[in-house]
């Protein structure tokens, strides 16, 4: 199974928001829907910005808490260096996904 670490953004060099996953569309979504209730929903953080895969959940949940630690300034020139644009990855990676009913 692939895990992904991501980070959200409120804007350009608005407010970040590092997160891990399974599924990174599906969390994606809920994020920019407001299903996940707490800091995006609070902070309009829905904005996909940069991601990265990871081979297991261990080495997803190290590189999460590594990016957590991180200065501001480094998340700032990590998302600069692979997306110059800060364009809402989400729209290249699912484009008209909805997810199934349950």
């Amino acid at each position: 199974m692939t895990y992904y670490v991501y980070i959200l953004a409120s804007k350009r060099n608005g407010t970040l928001y590092v997160g891990v996953t399974n599924n990174l569309i599906r969390r994606v979504y809920e994020h920019k829907n407001n299903l996940v209730k707490g800091f995006t929903e609070k902070y309009g953080v829905h904005m996909l910005v940069h991601y990265e895969s990871a081979e297991s959940v261990e080495s997803a949940i190290r590189r999460e808490k590594q990016l957590k630690e991180w200065h501001r300034k480094w998340k700032l020139r990590l998302i600069e260096e692979t997306n110059p644009q800060w364009r809402d990855l989400y729209d290249e990676i699912a484009p008209g996904f909805r997810p199934s009913p349950e």
